[in-house]
């Protein structure tokens, strides 16, 4: 089969397309032709700098597609399915093998390029929003990177949660489209500082959740957007730098920060995890949510799909089609 496959870390000029080989279907898993690939912010991470397992290596958490072969001791999956497939890496390929208890059924009504997006982004925005930040109706929600795939789906489930929502973007356009998804106000991170127009939008009181996927200097900048008692989420590193906050900042206003990792929260708490992205899946399917996909690219171009999804060009998402 086909894949895109890295021999080593770098940028997005390390990725192949080679011949390997099909992946066979041990018991539990099942096998999966994939119609549809989401570049997730952690595929762009783990091509620049993850520990690589084996050579040639296939990056990528999340495809969609039908269901070709089911191993031994699996239930409720059969060959023809149509199913989401979440794994630490594989994505980037024709065909791959995934545990079944990681796979949810795409909905009847909903395409396979927009349900290979929802598990990731729109299972990390819940668990930023609900279970890290405890936000309810009522409460600000400042979302960095609105255009992305998880503050995109922030943004809808903060609204739909009585929120007010303020969001940052690279640019006035995106800003002006993201109102459509439930943005109350927009700030342009390249024209202003989003510290000084958060305390002007809420009369110096700051918001009650702060949902960072950048990190960086701007990760430890958000700890001066927070209202008493208010909750930062860290869920990313899109600037590809570390963040020094000094726990002292957190003090003055009793604030906290939490880190989220919707992988590790699969893996322990999988009986409320897995049906979440379940219900998730469901509710864009209904047209409740919505998925933005900006542009597709063929396995061959999986390069220049990383290096579009880098540039902070895109509203939405960005998928790969095998």
């Amino acid at each position: 089969m086909q894949a895109a496959v890295i021999h080593e870390n770098g940028g997005p000029g390390v990725l192949r397309l080679e011949e390997v080989p099909d992946p066979g279907c041990p018991e539990g898993f099942v096998v999966v032709d994939a119609e549809a690939i989401s570049v997730e912010g952690g595929d762009l991470l783990a091509r620049a700098a993850g520990e690589l397992p084996a050579v040639p290596h296939i990056v990528g958490y999340l495809s969609a597609g039908t269901v070709s072969e089911v191993g031994p001791g699996v239930a409720g999956r059969a060959v023809g399915d149509r199913v989401v497939a979440l794994n630490a890496a594989g994505s980037h390929a024709a065909r791959r093998a995934v545990p079944a208890a990681v796979t949810w059924p795409i909905p009847a009504r909903l395409d396979v390029a927009r349900a290979a997006c929802v598990p990731v982004a729109f299972g990390t925005a819940h668990e930023c929003l609900f279970t890290a930040g405890h936000l309810t109706p009522g409460q600000t929600v400042l979302i960095h990177a609105g255009a992305g795939g998880v503050g995109m789906a922030a943004i809808q489930l903060a609204k739909r949660a009585g929120a007010t929502v303020i969001s940052t973007a690279s640019s006035d356009d995106k800003l002006e489209r993201l109102a459509a998804f439930g943005l109350d106000h927009g700030i342009n991170y390249a024209a202003e500082s989003f510290v000084d127009r958060v305390n002007e939008l809420t009369g110096a009181q700051g918001v009650d959740v702060v949902i960072d996927s950048i990190g960086g200097q701007n990760l430890v900048d958000s700890v001066g957007a927070l209202a008493y008692r208010g909750r930062l989420v860290s869920v990313g590193a899109a600037a590809r730098a570390g963040s020094a906050i000094e726990a002292r900042s957190l003090w003055a206003r009793n604030n906290a920060l939490h880190g989220v990792f919707l992988g590790a929260a699969l893996l322990a708490e999988y009986a409320r995890i897995h049906p979440m992205i379940g219900d998730m899946l469901e509710r864009v399917a209904a047209g409740e949510l919505q998925v933005v996909i900006d542009r597709s690219f063929p396995l061959a171009d999986a390069a220049a799909a990383h290096e579009y999804a880098e540039s902070r060009k895109a509203f939405g998402r960005v998928v790969i089609i095998p």
